[in-house]
Formats: C-alpha cells, sequence, structure tokens
C-alpha cells in the first residue's frame, strides 16, 4: 500500500494502482478519453492531465503510477489550462455536427467540452474530412468526428479477441479502418460503439429513429442466451428501439453480445395480437372466449395419455410453474422443456447448472470444454474465458468440433472415445489435470442429445471424480444451458426423467399422441406431428404458429414482468418495458385462465401470488448463488462396457444469429447471417 495526498487529502491505495484510480479512490473526477477500466492503458488523448509535486509539467494520469508520498493536485490552475488547451487541440478536426449526430445527449466529448474546454478555438483553418469506413451491417462509421483514442481497437484485440479494428497513417492522418473495410466478424462488436466516446462510431439500425431524452429506459434481463445478461430496453411508445448492456460484475460485467443488443427489431415483425384458430386449412381470427373455449374443449376430448406439453426456449418461471401445475392436476406424464432432444434422468439442480458461475472462470486454472462452441452459445462466457486466458495463460482443452474461440485450445479431437482416454489416464491432458487445483468441465448440449449421452455423462462423472474437479470450496462441473428458460423449467420440474422428445416424436409418429400444446416451442421438428392437433402459445408467427391448429397470442420478453434463472442458477428479475399488442396477453395469465375455466382452483390474482406461491415450495432458488454449491452424482457408477456411436460431435447451433422466434423475424439478424456467410466463405465485403 502506498500513502498519497490528492488534493491535500491523504489516501493509502494499492501500490498498482495509477493516479488517475488513485484520484477516483478519493472521490476526484478525472477527465478522459482513451482511458477505460477494462481495456490496456494507451495513454493518447492527454486528457486525464494532472498536477504532480515535483514533476515540471502535468502528466498524464491514467499512465503514471503511483508513488509513495506523492502528492497529486487535481483542479489548479495549471491543470486547467492544460485541460482547456487539450479539448482544443481535439476539436481542431471535430465537425460541429451535434445537432444531427445520434451521440447527442450521451457524447463525453460534448460533456467534457462544457466541463472543461475554453469555449473557443484559435484554429482557423479547413478541418479535416475523413470518408467513412465500412464496418459491416450494426455500424456506422463518422471517422471525422474520431479522435484516435483507440478504445475500439483495444476491445476488438483484448475483449472481442478479433484482431479486425486497427490504424493506418500517422498523426493528424490517422484513421481507424478494419484494413479492408470488410465486416466485423465477431458476436461482441457492437460494444464498441458504446465505448466510442465522441460519435465515431454509432449504431446503425438505430440511426436517426429517436433522442436520448425521448426514451423510457427500462433496467431488466435479456433472454437471448441463458447467460442473463442485464440489459436496458430503450422503448418510443410501445416500440422498442434500443437495447444497451448494464453493468453487473458477475455476469456480463459491461458487455453484451450482437443478438441481444439487435434482435429486438424482430420484436416488431408478424406479431401474434389475437387468438386464431384452423377452419379447412386456414387460420381464422377468433376472440379468447372462443379460443379458450376450443382449447377447453380439446384437452377434454383427449385421455392424458394422449396429450403432451413442450414448453418453449423463452418461458418464464412463473409460466413454467404453472405448466407444471396445470399437467399434474391434469394428469398429464408427457411434458418437456428440452428442445435440444437432452436424455439425461436429472435428480439434482448441480447436474445441469453452470456450478463454478460466471464469475468463478477467473478462478480456474484449467478447463475442458466438451462438445461446445461457447463462442456462439454464450459469447459473454467465451469472453469471459478469454480474458481469463490472456491474464493467467491457463491450459484449455477442447473435444469436438474444432471452432474459432477468440483464444488458444488445445484441440483433443472430435471423438467421445477421447473421454474413455482421459478416464484411464492414457491421454496426454491428464497430465494437465492432474496438476490443476481448480479445473472447470464446461459440458455442451451437443454431448447430452445424444443417443449415447449415458455413456459420455458416465465417464465425465469418472473423470470429474479422479481429479480435482469437487472439493469442500470447488465445484467445477458445469453444463451450459442454450436458452433463457431452461434452468428454471428444469427447476419446475417440466420433464421426464425416463423419456425425451425424441419419445415424444415417436408417440406423435405412432398416432398415440392426438393433442400437443406447445409454449411457445419454436425448435422442434413439426414435420413429426402431422397427425397431432397442436395448441401453440407464443408470441410471433414462426414455426410453432405456421403449424398450429389454435394460437393463443403471448407477451414478448420486453413486455411482462417475469422471473427467469441463467445457466449458473441465478435468479434474475426481467421488468416490464412495453405492452403486448392488440389482445395478447401475458404467459401466465393464459394458463391461471385455463385453470380457472376448469375449475381447478390455483387461487392465483396476481403475478405476486404466483412468485409467493414457488418461494414457499421451492425457498432454493432464491439463495445467493456461488462456487461452493455440492454436485451430486448423476449416475451410481461408471458403466461396466462404454461404447459410442460412431459419429461426431455436432454443434448445435448451425447459424448464431438465428437461433429462435425473434431472432429469426430481425432484419438485422438476417443481414448479420448473411454477411457472415459470405465472410466465412471467403468473401471481403
Amino acid at each position: 500500500m502506498a500513502k498519497v495526498k490528492v488534493d491535500g487529502t491523504e489516501i493509502e491505495v494499492r501500490d498498482d494502482m495509477t493516479i488517475l484510480q488513485a484520484c477516483e479512490e478519493a472521490g476526484k473526477e478525472i477527465p478522459r478519453f482513451c482511458y477505460h477500466d477494462r481495456l490496456s492503458i494507451a495513454g493518447n488523448c492527454r486528457m486525464c492531465l494532472v498536477d504532480v509535486e515535483g514533476s515540471p509539467k502535468p502528466v498524464a494520469s491514467c499512465a503514471m503510477p503511483v508513488n509513495e508520498g506523492m502528492s497529486i493536485h487535481t483542479n489548479t490552475q495549471k491543470v486547467k489550462k492544460a485541460r482547456e488547451g487539450v479539448m482544443e487541440f481535439l476539436l481542431i478536426n471535430h465537425p460541429l455536427d451535434c445537432p444531427v449526430c445520434d451521440q447527442g445527449g450521451e457524447c463525453d466529448l460534448q460533456d467534457q467540452t462544457v466541463a472543461y474546454g475554453s469555449g473557443k478555438s484559435r484554429f482557423d483553418l479547413n478541418k479535416r474530412s475523413v470518408e467513412e469506413k465500412y464496418m459491416g451491417p450494426l455500424i456506422k462509421t463518422y471517422m471525422t468526428r474520431c479522435i484516435h483514442c483507440t478504445r475500439c481497437i483495444r476491445f476488438s484485440e483484448e475483449v472481442a479477441g478479433v484482431e479486425e479494428i486497427g490504424a493506418v497513417n500517422r498523426g493528424e492522418n490517422m484513421e481507424i479502418t478494419t484494413y479492408l473495410e470488410k465486416s466485423i466478424d465477431s458476436e461482441m462488436s457492437a460494444n464498441v460503439i458504446d465505448l466510442c466516446p465522441v460519435g465515431a462510431l454509432t449504431s446503425k439500425p438505430y440511426q436517426f429513429e429517436a433522442r436520448p431524452w425521448e426514451l423510457k429506459k427500462t433496467e431488466t434481463i435479456d433472454v437471448m442466451d441463458a447467460v442473463g445478461s442485464n440489459i436496458r430496453v430503450d422503448t418510443y411508445g410501445w416500440k422498442v428501439k434500443r437495447i444497451l448492456p448494464r453493468l453487473n460484475e458477475d455476469i456480463n460485467e459491461e458487455w453484451i453480445s450482437d443478438k441481444s443488443r439487435y434482435a429486438c427489431d424482430g420484436l416488431l415483425n408478424q406479431r401474434l395480437d389475437t387468438p386464431y384458430v384452423r377452419h379447412d386449412g386456414n387460420l381464422n381470427a377468433t376472440d379468447w372466449n372462443d379460443a379458450l373455449n376450443e382449447c377447453l374443449s380439446s384437452m377434454k376430448n383427449h385421455k392424458p395419455d394422449e396429450i403432451a406439453f413442450l414448453v418453449g426456449d423463452f418461458i418464464d418461471l412463473e409460466t413454467s410453474y404453472l405448466i407444471k401445475q396445470l399437467s399434474e392436476s391434469l394428469n398429464i406424464k408427457k411434458i418437456e422443456c428440452r428442445q435440444e432432444g437432452v436424455r439425461l434422468p436429472y435428480s439434482d439442480r448441480s447436474q445441469y447448472l453452470f456450478n463454478s458461475t460466471i464469475n468463478g472462470i477467473e478462478e480456474s486454472d484449467c478447463i475442458l470444454i466438451i462438445g461446445s462452441n461457447v463462442r456462439e452459445e454464450a459469447p459473454i462466457i467465451n469472453t469471459r474465458i478469454r480474458k481469463h486466458l490472456l491474464n493467467k495463460n491457463i491450459p484449455i482443452g477442447l473435444i469436438g468440433e474444432k471452432f474459432d474461440l477468440t483464444f488458444d485450445y488445445e484441440h483433443l479431437g472430435n471423438d467421445l472415445n477421447i473421454l474413455k482416454s482421459i478416464s484411464d489416464g492414457e491421454n496426454n491432458f491428464c497430465k494437465i489435470l492432474g496438476k490443476a487445483k481448480k479445473p472447470m468441465i464446461i459440458i455442451g448440449q451437443s454431448v447430452l442429445n445424444r443417443d449415447d449421452s449415458l455413456n459420455a455423462y458416465s465417464l465425465i462423472e469418472d473423470i470429474v471424480h479422479q481429479y480435482s474437479f469437487l472439493d469442500s470450496s470447488w465445484n467445477g462441473v458445469n453444463t451450459l444451458q442454450l436458452s433463457a428458460s431452461r434452468i428454471g423449467a428444469l427447476d419446475m420440474g417440466c420433464y421426464q426423467s425416463s423419456r425425451s422428445l425424441k419419445d415424444i416424436y415417436a408417440d406423435a409418429e405412432s398416432g398415440s399422441l392426438k393433442l400437443l400444446f406447445s409454449f411457445g416451442a419454436d425448435e422442434i421438428d413439426y414435420s413429426k406431428f402431422q397427425n397431432t392437433k397442436i395448441i401453440y402459445m407464443g408470441s410471433h408467427g414462426d414455426r410453432g404458429a405456421s403449424n398450429a391448429d389454435l394460437i393463443l397470442p403471448s407477451a414478448a420478453y420486453t413486455e411482462k414482468d417475469a422471473i427467469y434463472i441463467n445457466t449458473e442458477g441465478r435468479l434474475q428479475y426481467a421488468y416490464q418495458a412495453s405492452f403486448p399488442p392488440s389482445e395478447a396477453k401475458t404467459d401466465w395469465k393464459i394458463i391461471n385462465q385455463i385453470s380457472e375455466m376448469l375449475n381447478l382452483n390455483w387461487g392465483f390474482v396476481t403475478l405476486d401470488d404466483v412468485r409467493e406461491k414457488i418461494k414457499n415450495q421451492y425457498p432454493d432458488l432464491f439463495n445467493q448463488v456461488s462456487a461452493d454449491r455440492p454436485y451430486k452424482r448423476l449416475l451410481a457408477n461408471k458403466a461396466s462396457k462404454i461404447s459410442f456411436d460412431n459419429k461426431e460431435i455436432e454443434s448445435m447451433i448451425k447459424d448464431f444469429y438465428l437461433t429462435d422466434s425473434i431472432s429469426r423475424l430481425s432484419k438485422t439478424m438476417a443481414e448479420c447471417s448473411q454477411i457472415r456467410k459470405e465472410l466465412r466463405n471467403g468473401k471481403a465485403i
């Protein structure tokens, strides 16, 4: 620790801190453009100048470490004059286009010009003009505004892990570009928009849509994957105009994926806003009374073993609970939430959670990934792994398809027999696992949905118990889920231990399944249900609605208060940002209304009633997330004879941008998908 004085006040700070960090510890605001807490130090804007006693001139506080006894002044006349000079210099070429800039009202340059600028310029020559650069369908460039802070370059290299943004030329002629002027091939690319302090990089889909002060801002949770990134939804009227990240150190830090940010335009397309019933092959609009009566008639006309419930990817915890209650009340046994076709007979929550926690990744000293393309299945987790690798240089092994995960790893092969070689101690990676104190294993759904998944999991558990994946303070066994609803639905028991989705398919094809109630399940193969009546409850006219005989329109995730549980078991509250269109209702109200018409007498009047019941019945769900939760073995013993299907592990995600009903109806995501295909086919655009 070092003792320093900041504006006459003595404080004690860590030896590895910079002057800027020490000043912030003392409660002093230091202006900056190039400095960012999560990026390397560049020290090129010079806006953070302070006066240090003994120094002949002001120093860049972001790049200067503290020393014992240092005396720092942040508000002297020398500092004021230096900052005014820097600001004047930065504004030499910056255009006076604030009225038409999308950054207006949220611009660091505006704020700091008012706070620290001199209010005048001595530069009377022509301003420099820079051509726009192409960075893809998400990022709009106005490079004349650029002040060369290089935040975008450092983010691309250090966080996103794609070295596609850089600088050419020097001095005043320096330009930020993608070199070949092609789209940035990254799932995290649009975070550079948030990082840009001057409006040089703005949101292309959001261009000229609204001003910040016109928008209603709602803090909520993202549901585009199972990570549960903290987001802010900005709405104008009932329309979602943009989605931005919120700070959460335990989950997404301050980043979100491009799909989380831009799939929101799909919320406006092909919405189900009124009930529909199919007559003579055509879907016709109807009212809620007729639709619910048709629903009840269908359910009463079939035996319980002729009915199946399927729970989709966006279903919240409260709705999952009511679906389970409905199935039990009607004695419907066929219920499934695992659209990937997972077959494991879960008996404890630790068997399907990301037990180490997302933040716990940075504690691990070795990672073994099995059957998961982490980059596309959970970009935030991929980013966290890369961050940890850059800091600690830990060994990482991958079993499965060979992917570009933006970090270095050892590809062990795409054959589940490798698990057997590790279990038997015959693989070279065993030496690495043997030395590790806190190893992690990440199990992807690509392994768990196979017919031989029980054999694979048996070996995984054997490996886990051979090495140091488990102890009193560490659980390194992690299952990576793909959808926001999965953990909550599994917690509520919306599955059969002895059956899977494939068994429901078999029932439909044999004719024993007469009625399918699909709760937003759009990722299943509806061709299997050609002879089955389908009731669909959901928000969008996607696969489920197009095959349904009866449609009950529900709210999207931005249009309701709800609880979601992320892949690490963290309970999160989502809040309503807009309203469902026309006659659409929130999911839980639809199911509750069905229960009332069936005289089930649940007694739920408000959403709080449902939540209180869940809390009483499942109190552990509301406990604090930690990495010391015990892991209970799924399979009693290692299988006596292990064999695998003669096929490679195939990734569950074929197109990152088109994985669900909302993103498939997003024009922005469709454009991103097309451009990525062209990029990876060798066409630079």
